[in-house]
């Protein structure tokens, strides 16, 4: 019996032109570059200019996902923006993207899950794809986190960047097995009495009407996130019905160095296995998992028929898993 799947078809990423390294934050903050290396694996991040929205990055990326997968602006019927920086409270980011885009039709909306913000909006583009609401859907991953940093916090400013990266999703005919092409499974969890652990210390109902600055108590991160990741990662590759030897890239959300290396240990998985983008873009949040995804395709490591298992975990806490045939 052919079952439909929603496949991954084209794959791009951007980042802005301006780069800081390590060693620009310490004319900033307390800070050196082996103190910076040794803790998270950073050397470097983007950053937007001033003139540039998280819908111009988004828009960038986009277009050369679709060039990847063959399609035009006209074949797109569904916009998803995962972001925790969107350009305005109101309309979405997505709407915005649609606009600066020309698509014609179609739906747009943002999803907001902070760091596990696109594989949560991978999920639900896959429902409209794989039940035919969509034939062309752009699952977008997009984030000026500068414009929420607090630049004499050492404990945050020096951990993230700015980049958008985009995925295209198309139906596909299958067999309804783990060697289809097409996503295979996913894993999706909130806890959301920790949100105090990482948040943002502003907002709409702040009564100084302050955007707010990233808070973070990062050691309870850390502790939570190797667990939590390394959880949903098996369970989405249970529920895929294969183990860990099948995969072929393991793509993170590229928040710490020693995350990355303790999730691949417990899993099970050879680091040269994974995709590490973390020491050249630090962490972009949601545009993170997209960005080294294209990474790993452009230096050719990422190949037709690989099987991609990718996670995140985020402000919420919330932290999610997919295990993805390409």
């Amino acid at each position: 019996m052919s079952v439909t799947r929603t496949a991954v078809t084209g794959v791009g990423g951007y980042l802005p032109e301006t780069v800081l390294s390590n060693e620009d934050f310490t004319r900033m903050v307390d800070t050196t570059d082996e103190w910076i290396v040794a803790r998270t694996g950073i050397r470097k991040r983007h950053k937007a200019g001033e003139d540039q929205q998280t819908s111009d990055l988004a828009v960038e990326a986009a277009k050369i996902a679709l060039k990847a997968a063959g399609r035009t602006i006209e074949d797109i019927d569904l916009i998803i923006v995962a972001t925790t920086t969107p350009d305005m409270t109101f309309p979405s980011t997505a709407s915005i993207v649609q606009a600066k885009l020309g698509v014609p039709r179609g739906a747009a909306f943002d999803v907001q899950a902070v760091c596990s913000g696109f594989v949560y909006a991978l999920s639900v583009a896959d429902g409209f794809v794989a039940r035919g609401l969509s034939k062309c859907a752009l699952v977008i991953g997009a984030e000026v986190m500068s414009r929420i940093l607090d630049y004499t916090d050492r404990s945050t400013c020096i951990l993230f960047g700015d980049g958008a990266g985009a995925v295209v999703l198309e139906p596909v005919q299958g067999n309804g097995t783990a060697q289809d092409t097409g996503i295979l499974s996913f894993d999706l969890q909130c806890d959301g009495s920790k949100t105090d652990l990482l948040y943002v210390d502003g907002g709409v109902f702040d009564s100084g009407q302050r955007v707010g600055k990233i808070r973070m108590q990062g050691n309870q991160v850390f502790k939570h996130a190797v667990q939590k990741i390394s959880e949903a990662a098996e369970s989405a590759i249970h529920k895929a019905g294969l183990d860990h030897k099948a995969v072929d890239w393991f793509i993170p959300h590229q928040a710490n160095q020693r995350i990355l290396d303790g999730v691949a240990d417990r899993l099970g998985l050879d680091r040269e296995k994974v995709i590490s983008t973390v020491a050249e873009h630090a962490n972009t949040s949601a545009a993170s998992i997209p960005l080294a995804w294209y990474a790993g395709i452009q230096d050719g490591r990422v190949k037709k028929g690989d099987l991609v298992l990718i996670e995140a975990l985020g402000g919420g806490l919330t932290w999610a898993a997919a295990a993805i045939r390409l």
